[in-house]
């Protein structure tokens, strides 16, 4: 037993970082050294309801609570002690969505997330009056459309927030937002590290003639950066986090964060010139920039660090649910065939095979879209594997197609950065399920874009260890210590990193993909009409 870790437990020297991903609720206690010691975890999914992407209240804190709980149970059974009191606490989730609440504190419509392509009209046409690209998933394009929808609840809204916001709210009574996270609802103004207020104005002229009892700047909760406080842990909201009702009143709290936010801190990527891709149910890459882009892309969103720094992002909706399927069927051959076969070994085995592969993958060719996908204009998905009859078609060929794919829309948003915008990149980061595979998800992202590619050994600690790491900094930081010194002196000093570099053979191999794969969007966009 680390006696040190029992020491910080009972002597509260501890932070706690609570994220929710779309798949998993995961919560991460962390020592002094901010090492974690303890972990969690609780395995959920999305429902699709009356046309909504969407996850119910009771599913939302009976996950958090889950969570706490296994990971309460890790500390009894690892140090023999009950978890009690903690130095912080901080609550992630992903980005974007759609909660609102009437004076009574009551949801007013089903939790709508970032996965939901429903908003193009508001999108568009707030894009348009800002001149500042507004994706379909933010919270702002949410609520102009339910606005231009008619839809009643509107005229009854007294506060909108997401998912982090929201549970941060409920159990410190503050309505608060990290910046990282804020910049996911409305564009933020890089100096004032708050909504951009010329914007908050034109919002407010474009819905005067609905005549609504509200104002913008009065529903939207209140920027904060990170470091500072966010308020403590309420009586009420220590019982809801822990239902044992040992966990104590009073444990302050750091900003609620979005997932990408916590990605760049879990990568120590949140210094200008750094990015990171967090790859899962989505691919997402985040590029720390050194000045505004030249123009609108709408391919691009424009978010912040958590400390309120420019930040590209190119987001794909889809990346490796459409893999792990596959992954699923050879298991399930695997068990037709009597063998019971790990299914860590079975990824491993089968993500090797990719580096077994012709360079551009043979002429085989596939779509993840599981879901829709905005970076190539698709309102639904269809998964798709296509290939013509003079393919080299190949289990190797197969699964590199597959992980190529995987980073096929994605690549489009960042061939936009690096081409057309010449944005500067060091090197990326890599974390998320696709990376766990030594060297393979690392090869196949940078051949995609022709850049050094790193994965630490922490990079599977993920987002909830990154939201930890943002409780800690705030309580423990030295005077005027940034978080970019605090995460290199306090967290990554000595850190093992194993760096891949593109290899020419792959790039231009990725390349003769891309070509196939923008051809043959024609033949998803006929799936989506002609298959239901």
């Amino acid at each position: 037993m680390n006696q040190n870790a029992k020491d910080a437990i009972q002597n509260g020297k501890t932070a706690i970082g609570i994220e929710f991903g779309s798949t998993r609720i995961k919560a991460v206690l962390v020592g002094e050294d901010n090492v974690p010691i303890a972990s969690g975890s609780h395995d959920w999914e999305n429902s699709y309801e009356n046309n909504i992407w969407t996850y119910s209240l009771e599913e939302i804190w009976n996950g958090l609570q889950d969570s706490y709980q296994k990971m309460a149970n890790d500390v009894k059974e690892q140090y023999g002690v009950t978890l009690q009191n903690v130095g912080a606490i901080g609550f992630s989730a992903m980005m974007h969505g759609y909660m609102v609440f009437n004076k009574e504190e009551e949801l007013l419509v089903p939790f709508r997330t970032w996965r939901n392509n429903i908003t193009e009209e508001s999108s568009k046409a707030l894009t348009e009056l800002f001149n500042y690209n507004i994706p379909q998933r933010w919270s702002i394009a949410h609520l102009y459309q339910a606005i231009l929808n008619g839809e009643e609840h509107v005229s009854e809204i007294q506060f909108q927030t997401t998912l982090a916001g929201y549970i941060h709210w409920k159990l410190t009574g503050q309505k608060v937002l990290g910046v990282g996270e804020a910049s996911g609802v409305f564009p933020i103004d890089l100096d004032t590290k708050n909504y951009n207020q010329t914007m908050i104005e034109q919002f407010n002229t474009l819905i005067e003639t609905k005549n609504l009892p509200w104002k913008l700047d009065d529903i939207l909760p209140e920027v904060l950066v990170a470091g500072e406080n966010a308020g403590t842990l309420t009586e009420e909201g220590a019982k809801l986090l822990d239902v044992t009702g040992e966990l104590q009143a009073g444990i302050p709290l750091c900003p609620p964060e979005g997932d990408a936010g916590t990605g760049m801190v879990a990568t120590n990527s949140v210094a200008k010139r750094t990015g990171n891709v967090s790859a899962g149910t989505s691919a997402f890459a985040m590029i720390v920039l050194e000045k505004d882009l030249s123009k609108v892309h709408p391919e691009i969103d424009l978010v912040t660090t958590p400390t309120g720094n420019l930040v590209a992002m190119a987001h794909s909706n889809n990346c490796s649910s459409d893999l792990n399927a596959w992954v699923g069927l050879f298991e399930q051959f695997s068990k037709a065939m009597g063998m019971d076969v790990d299914t860590n070994k079975l990824y491993e085995t089968l993500f090797k095979q990719a580096l077994e592969g012709d360079a551009d993958g043979g002429g085989l060719l596939s779509y993840g879209y599981l879901s829709g996908e905005h970076m190539t204009h698709f309102e639904e998905g269809r998964p798709l594997f296509v290939r013509s009859s003079g393919s080299n078609f190949n289990l190797a060929n197969f699964m590199r197609t597959h992980l190529f794919t995987a980073f096929g829309a994605m690549k489009i948003g960042m061939d936009i950065l690096l081409e057309e915008e010449k944005v500067k990149l060091d090197e990326i980061l890599g974390h998320g399920g696709i990376f766990k595979t030594e060297g393979v998800g690392q090869s196949i992202l940078a051949a995609a874009l022709n850049v050094p590619v790193s994965v630490m050994e922490t990079a599977g600690e993920g987002g909830a260890w990154g939201m930890a790491l943002l409780a800690s900094f705030m309580k423990n930081k030295a005077d005027n210590e940034t978080l970019d010194d605090y995460l290199i002196n306090n967290v990554f000093a000595g850190q093992a990193v194993k760096t891949v570099a593109p290899d020419p053979k792959d790039v231009a191999g990725f390349e003769q993909f891309m070509e196939r794969y923008k051809k043959g969007l024609a033949i998803e966009r006929a799936a989506v009409d002609h298959l239901n």
